[in-house]
């Protein structure tokens, strides 16, 4: 890979796929800034990280909150030139039988959240010499799941929102790209009761990293990773 020397924000880097990701590109040479709300977890990532990051603990959901880390992130790096949307949260269950309170944190984090990291980081994303766009989606938004409308939900609004910034990208020199993975062990969901085989977060973050590799006249519109076990 040949990504070393960019500058890297990823969200929701407190564990999981966020966490594995942001090992992953410090370890091909990027400077990497770590965004979650949990600040405790991002600075035992940071210590663990050999490179260059900066620990941001921001609520996606919150405008002020993200337009404020995007400053602090542009100021330590001079710029900022990939940007790995992965923050989400898996609630709700069957609408029936759920409160609307319980379904909407899917959408305020997964949807809204990305559009304000991205709106924020898109100036100077721009301005670089070669920017990714690279958003965390899941293979939910093509196979929805009983008991996941919202989960679901927040994930086809991400593809159409990265679908329509890719247009509105081509002849600007930002590359956008969706990969959507199947299921992979995280927080987000109790794996104990798993029957199938899930993959890793670092299975996940290996295709990120590659993904922000390919040459600047290769673009990774959709990226789809499954487990071996089929859903």
């Amino acid at each position: 890979m040949n990504i070393a020397g960019r500058h890297a924000v990823v969200t929701g880097a407190s564990s999981g796929i966020g966490e594995a990701t942001a090992r992953a590109l410090a370890d091909e040479g990027c400077s990497v800034a770590l965004v979650a709300r949990r600040e405790s977890r991002l600075e035992a990532l940071a210590e663990e990280i050999d490179g260059e990051t900066v620990v941001v603990p921001t609520d996606v959901t919150d405008e002020e909150a993200v337009t404020a880390m995007a400053e602090e992130v542009e100021s330590a790096f001079g710029g900022v030139d990939l940007l790995v949307n992965n923050a989400g949260v898996a609630r709700g269950g069957p609408v029936a039988e759920t409160e609307l309170d319980e379904l909407r944190p899917s959408i305020r984090v997964n949807l809204e959240g990305v559009m304000n990291v991205t709106h924020a980081l898109l100036p100077s994303l721009l301005d670089a010499e070669l920017g990714d766009v690279i958003t965390v989606s899941s293979l939910s938004a093509r196979y929805p799941q009983e008991g996941g409308s919202s989960y679901t939900a927040s994930k086809f609004g991400v593809n159409g929102f990265m679908r329509s910034l890719r247009k509105e990208m081509s002849d600007e020199e930002v590359r956008v790209t969706i990969v959507m993975p199947g299921p992979v062990v995280t927080e987000l969901n109790d794996w104990e009761h798993w029957e199938g085989r899930a993959m890793d977060p670092e299975d996940v973050a290996e295709t990120i990293a590659f993904t922000a590799s390919r040459p600047r006249r290769v673009e990774l519109a959709e990226v789809s990773i499954d487990s071996t076990d089929k859903l």
